[in-house]
């Protein structure tokens, strides 16, 4: 089984006493960053909807960017995305044998560097997958990788031996999978809250996010090997519904957190 999830864009920048990795689409991402070193500070900040403190960040973070950094200038990815999915991932604590495995079976989705495994070495950036930025390859990011990336994930679940692609990434980022050149089939888990007021239950997105991390958390510590072992999921409190579910999409429903 192979598992994608998406990037964050808050960091933790501490130092990993991990053995890193290359990152396969390395070359790509040090193109990109040329292009968006061309933008003036007014250009980066609307790309993303910057404030100026974090337009500045960011420009300074593309103008040290090296095409070979050295160890101490990057980290793990897995171990330096802080957001919400990587709340409920937690990397940090996974055994030494838990991050091998995950190494072959997870892949996250990056605006800037494609996929990337969890051990892969990244450079402190930002560079959101919605994002408009132009190059020769067209006029946003779903632009410029084009078909690489299913294509990469369908080379990566044939060496698996795997038909199922479980996507735990957002909307925005697995938009950048082209369907029609993805081979193994998707499978979506889904996480709502129920409030209990009679209302059907509803995505809460913060809770979403972390809940997906903790779906790949969960496969890379039972070893999944198939759809049906990922009903099984109940971290959180959360159950899988099955008559609200199909094929392609797991519905997962919790009573709503009070504290």
């Amino acid at each position: 089984m192979l598992v994608v999830i998406s990037p964050a864009k808050r960091l933790d920048w501490a130092a990993r006493d991990v053995t890193t990795t290359d990152p396969d689409f390395q070359e790509d991402a040090v193109r990109l960053v040329k292009t968006a070193r061309n933008l003036t500070l007014t250009k980066l900040k609307g790309l993303m909807d910057l404030s100026d403190d974090l337009a500045r960040l960011n420009r300074d973070r593309f103008a040290s960017f090296e095409a070979a950094p050295t160890e101490e200038a990057t980290r793990p990815a897995a171990l330096a995305f802080a957001g919400d999915t990587y709340q409920g991932l937690e990397a940090q604590t996974l055994d030494a044998d838990e991050l091998d495995w995950a190494q072959d079976h997870l892949r996250i989705l990056s605006g800037l560097y494609g996929l990337l495994r969890p051990l892969d070495a990244i450079q402190p950036y930002r560079l959101e997958m919605g994002s408009r930025l132009k190059t020769r390859r067209g006029s946003s990011l779903y632009d410029y990788w084009g078909d690489d990336l299913s294509r990469a994930l369908s080379a990566r679940a044939k060496a698996l031996g795997t038909d199922t692609l479980v996507n735990c990434a957002s909307q925005e980022y697995f938009g950048a999978v082209a369907p029609k050149t993805l081979v193994p089939r998707v499978v979506t888990p889904v996480f709502k809250e129920d409030k209990g007021d009679g209302k059907p239950p509803k995505i809460v997105s913060f809770f979403a996010k972390k809940a997906r991390g903790a779906m790949a958390r969960f496969i890379i510590r039972n070893r999944v090997a198939d759809v049906e072992g990922l009903r099984d999921f109940d971290t959180g409190g959360y159950a899988w519904q099955p008559d609200q579910s199909d094929a392609s999409t797991l519905v997962f429903v919790r009573p709503y957190p009070t504290t």
